[in-house]
C-alpha cells in the first residue's frame, strides 16, 4: 500500500501561516530545498488542496529553466513535472488537467482508493484543512514536521480541527543551517 507523508513547514508555535495565509516569515533555503527534493525519491505523487495547488503550479512547472537555477531548484522542479498531482477542490470539479487528478467529493474514500492502487508514495504539501481532514480519518502514515524559529502569535493552525488524539512515534529529525528542525514522525498503528 502507498504511504501518504505530510511534508507542512510550522512556526514555533504550530501555524503553518499568518492570519492571511501568508507563508513569506518562512526562511526557505536551498539546504532544505535539495531536502525535500531528497524525500520525493520514494514519490510520484503530490496531494495538495486547491489554494497551495495554485501557489505551486504557478512556480514549480518552470522553475527549473529560470536563469541560475539552483541544483534544488532544477530536482524538485523535475520531479514536480513528473508528479501526478492531486487536488482537493470544489471549485476545480470537472477541470480536465495533465498529470491532475481533481478530487471534489468523498476525499476520505477517494484517498483510500487511490493509497490502493500501484506506484510511490503520496507527498502531502501544505494544505492544512485537507490534512486535517486525512489526520481525522487517520489517512496519513508519516508526519515531516519542519519547524521554523519564529512565532506567528496567530495564524492558520495545522492541528486545530482534531477530533481524536493521533500516537506518533519519532523516526528521524534534521537540523537546517537557518535554524530549522525537520522532525519525521511515524503513525503508531
Amino acid at each position: 500500500m502507498r504511504k501518504l507523508i505530510l511534508l507542512a513547514h510550522t512556526s514555533l508555535d504550530g501555524f503553518v501561516a499568518g492570519t492571511r495565509g501568508q507563508l513569506d516569515d518562512f526562511d526557505a533555503s536551498e539546504e532544505n530545498l535539495e531536502f525535500v527534493w531528497s524525500l520525493t525519491g520514494e514519490a510520484d505523487s503530490a496531494l495538495l488542496g486547491r489554494i497551495s495547488y495554485e501557489l505551486l503550479n504557478n512556480y514549480w512547472p518552470h522553475a527549473k529553466d529560470l536563469p541560475g537555477a539552483s541544483k534544488g531548484t532544477i530536482a524538485y522542479s523535475t520531479w514536480y513535472n513528473n508528479a501526478t498531482k492531486i487536488v482537493v477542490s470544489k471549485t476545480m470539479r470537472g477541470k480536465e488537467l495533465a498529470n491532475t487528478i481533481v478530487i471534489s467529493d468523498d476525499v476520505p474514500n477517494e484517498i483510500r482508493k487511490i493509497k490502493t492502487q500501484s506506484g510511490g508514495n503520496i507527498l502531502i504539501f501544505g494544505s492544512p484543512a485537507i490534512s486535517q481532514l486525512l489526520m481525522n480519518h487517520d489517512l496519513i502514515d508519516r508526519y515531516w514536521i519542519f519547524v521554523n524559529p519564529i512565532i506567528f502569535g496567530k495564524g492558520i493552525s495545522l492541528f486545530t480541527e482534531m477530533s481524536n488524539k493521533i500516537n506518533l512515534k519519532l523516526e528521524a529529525t534534521k537540523q537546517f543551517a537557518n535554524g530549522e528542525f525537520g522532525l519525521c514522525y511515524s503513525r503508531r498503528r
